[in-house]
């Protein structure tokens, strides 16, 4: 090994042992970078080479979607869109065991499609459903580990904004990531309900279903939304298209026309008129139409390729803000707490993009990561043990290390050695899929101790459960994950069809 190479990992272990001191990663980062390089490479070259870094992640045209995104997700939570789904599910869902448990991973799936915040959503999550979950006497390690796992869902669903940066990174269009990563979500998700629904029903105590007086609270909780007609029209206008086109979509596999399924839903409409009317229909039109119809239409304009991602994050944005106004909540102090947010998780962010990118040209520019690309390829065993390990060792840097570290640092060191793996998949299906095993496995460390960030965020909104009860509960969770990670690995269409579909 040379001197630069040497300086190159003397770089990389310094960085590790600082972060896990405790202090702030991207200014570690950028310190080391540019003092290791201006010994190893001068510091002419070094200051040039971190020069170009920050100007080629400014110029990138896909950045601009992240605070786009982020400020999406923001004012949905201002516009308190995600408690009203969540009041809309839970009354819907409150004569089923385990009511509260299925209301709060439908609720953050759900939201996780507005929002690709992981703190945003476990705190709001924390802050909704832990009060009842603690009154129904719901058990404190199952509420806690759904709570946190449904909340970590937004770092995987669309919008991710962790997608966003993937894409140029491996250089793979954003909408295919984002299709790709549906599969696996819905499956986690579906997981993370069929988990809790069993327990619930195998022991009625963990989950007991509400009692009648608590469905009529949560009845006339719904129903006494001041919102005018106006509103409750676009909800259900919102509804009523949704629901036409889900029709429209089955019947055509059957070779019926559009127009059909259009008349098909007549008959049913008349039949439910008075339902329609009532004032529970009208609450879970408020609580659930006009999310969803902003997620479908942001979303699906994606992946159908009709908008890029920073046009279709800019019409969120502005849909958000709409809602946001038309519900009520749009005033002074929900701009600017909507607009703070924004700020202060875009510079978060992107200072971490540009300081990663810096260290990663710099560890590079040594030869250190040509030397990692090597070993790792001349290794005695098959292309399923380096995938593997690749994956283990993304799994345990999750640990100590923000995601944007890992994939601006550690994902191009082995990028050409994923890109010689073969799988029987052509490159850009392969890049694809491991994309997506690298989002869930990220996703993972947002439950996994000694960091598991989610279980702080959690903390700080529900006292009444300790660090140990809510890192017990998250266990439960992690061998889901891994058992999702699994079936990815060893069924790569999870990822991939929709991908194909779109394309």
């Amino acid at each position: 090994m040379s001197g630069p190479e040497a300086l190159g990992f003397l770089m990389l272990v310094s960085m590790v042992v600082v972060i896990f001191v405790g202090l702030p990663i991207s200014f570690t980062l950028l310190f080391l970078a540019l003092i290791v390089g201006g010994f190893g490479l001068g510091w002419e070259q070094t200051f040039n080479l971190a020069y170009l870094q920050i100007w080629g992640t400014m110029k990138d045209e896909i950045f601009p979607a992240v605070p786009l995104f982020i400020f999406m997700g923001f004012m949905t939570e201002q516009a308190g869109l995600m408690e009203r789904l969540f009041g809309a599910l839970r009354s819907l869902l409150a004569r089923v065991r385990g009511s509260l448990y299925l209301a709060v991973i439908l609720t953050a799936t759900i939201f996780a499609m507005a929002t690709g915040i992981v703190g945003a959503a476990v705190t709001v999550l924390g802050i909704m459903a832990a009060p009842m979950m603690l009154k129904s006497g719901y058990d404190a390690r199952l509420s806690a580990g759904a709570i946190a796992a449904g909340g970590t869902l937004g770092i995987l669903v669309p919008p991710s904004i962790m997608l966003v940066v993937m894409g140029p990174v491996m250089g793979v269009p954003v909408n295919l990531l984002y299709s790709a990563a549906f599969g696996p979500g819905f499956l986690l998700a579906g997981c993370y309900i069929a988990y809790t629904l069993v327990r619930s029903f195998m022991n009625p105590k963990l989950g007991p279903a509400m009692t009648v007086d608590e469905r009529k609270a949560a009845y006339d909780a719904m129903t006494t939304e001041k919102v005018g007609a106006p509103v409750v029209g676009l909800g259900l206008v919102c509804l009523m298209t949704m629901v036409y086109l889900a029709a429209d979509a089955t019947l055509g596999w059957l070779g019926v026309p559009s127009s059909l399924a259009l008349v098909a839903l007549v008959p049913a409409a008349a039949t439910a008129y008075p339902y329609f009317r009532s004032a529970y229909f009208r609450a879970l039109v408020l609580g659930v139409a006009p999310l969803s119809a902003l997620i479908g239409f942001t979303l699906g304009t994606i992946i159908g390729g009709l908008a890029t991602p920073t046009e279709a994050a800019s019409c969120g944005a502005f849909g958000a803000t709409l809602l946001a106004l038309v519900y009520g909540r749009l005033d002074f102090k929900s701009a600017k707490n909507a607009a703070m947010g924004t700020m202060v998780t875009v510079a978060m962010v992107l200072f971490l993009a540009v300081a990663s990118n810096v260290f990663g040209a710099v560890f590079t520019k040594l030869g250190s990561a040509n030397l990692i690309t090597q070993t790792l390829l001349a290794m005695p065993v098959g292309d399923w043990w380096k995938l593997a390990l690749i994956m283990l060792v993304f799994f345990i840097l999750g640990w100590p290390f923000e995601w944007p570290v890992i994939i601006f640092v550690f994902l191009p060191i082995v990028l050409p050695v994923i890109e010689k793996l073969q799988f029987g998949l052509n490159k850009l299906d392969l890049l694809i899929w491991v994309a997506t095993l690298t989002a869930v496995n990220m996703q993972t460390a947002y439950l996994s101790p000694p960091v598991a960030m989610s279980a702080y965020y959690l903390r700080n909104v529900v006292p009444q459960w300790s660090l140990a009860v809510i890192f017990k509960g998250m266990a439960d969770y992690m061998v889901i994950q891994v058992f999702v990670l699994l079936m990815l690995l060893l069924f790569p269409m999870i990822a991939l069809w929709l991908p194909h579909a779109v394309r």
